[in-house]
């Protein structure tokens, strides 16, 4: 009965009252970040407790999106509400541009500070002195030549090879949603869901994509993570960018999914337009990865 006066007074701010989802969400990310301090600490319970940990995170996920996926299509929420969620997401994007900002700015101040001022250049001439011999350049391993071969040598990732694919699978992607979405707007439901299927699907193929360069970099580059200060801002900033990625796909397939049950409307459909404003944003980073990281 409060459901049905809140869908009928469109004035009034609707709050759930009850649930018991922001405690499981709590206990989640306290078991999971348990999990991950266990293991990078060695601890034989670790990977169990890591494994729990994101069992209970995407429990919750499915039952707190079903919950507002529920009260959206009971007609609960109203402009007000749509607002706040709109307000929530620009929040939330703007907080991961923050989050790439500083990885960014990790790698310009790595190329053009730190390693010139090793090879002493600038004001730092007398960093010579702690490393004789070592010339700057980029990409670096730094003047201990880390890496998993013993004369510290590895090759970068070619720019216009599997990376300039996944520029295009996912400047691709982007297309295609904008188009999903124009069909959204006039209703033709069958255009939207071929070309929202697409899109993941797209997804799903630069993440594989990626998993085959990341497999050459370790196998044949000689290019991991421990390769210096070149392979951590390299499988920092590439494999942040792919977890995006995946989240993203998943979260198309969830909105696909409605689509094929009949959820959404030509005038409301926010939740269609949220995971496109988060897909877009991971194209530009990866624009931002591909000129920055692969190829100058």
């Amino acid at each position: 009965m409060a459901h049905a006066e809140h869908a009928q007074d469109s004035s009034r701010y609707y709050f759930p009252h009850g649930s018991k989802l922001p405690f499981f969400g709590s206990a989640s990310l306290f078991v999971l970040m348990a999990g991950a301090a266990a293991t990078l600490n060695g601890a034989a319970i670790g990977g169990w407790v890591l494994g729990l940990g994101f069992v209970l995170l995407f429990t919750l996920f499915f039952l707190w999106f079903g919950e507002v996926i529920r009260e959206n299509q009971a007609g609960l929420y109203n402009e007000q509400v749509d607002r706040s969620f709109r307000m929530g997401m620009m929040w939330f994007i703007f907080s991961e541009v923050m989050f790439f900002a500083a990885f960014f700015g990790a790698l310009f101040y790595t190329r053009q500070l730190s390693v010139p001022w090793l090879g002493g250049e600038g004001a730092k001439a007398m960093t010579t002195q702690l490393w004789p011999g070592f010339e700057a350049g980029w990409p670096s391993n730094g003047p201990g030549a880390l890496g998993p071969r013993d004369d510290g040598s590895y090759e970068i990732i070619p720019a216009f090879g599997l990376p300039a694919l996944n520029t295009a699978l996912l400047l691709t992607s982007g297309l295609t949603l904008t188009i999903a979405h124009h069909a959204m707007k006039s209703a033709h439901r069958g255009i939207l869901k071929l070309f929202l299927a697409l899109t993941f699907v797209l997804g799903f193929i630069f993440l594989g994509v990626q998993i085959h360069e990341y497999g050459e970099a370790y196998t044949t580059h000689g290019l991991q993570l421990g390769t210096g200060i070149y392979g951590s801002t390299f499988f920092m900033l590439t494999g942040f960018h792919g977890l995006h990625v995946m989240v993203g796909a998943i979260m198309l397939v969830v909105i696909w999914l409605r689509c094929m049950r009949g959820h959404f409307t030509p005038r409301q459909h926010f939740a269609f337009e949220a995971v496109a404003w988060y897909w877009h944003f991971v194209d530009v980073v990866w624009l931002g990865l591909f000129i920055f990281v692969y190829w100058i």
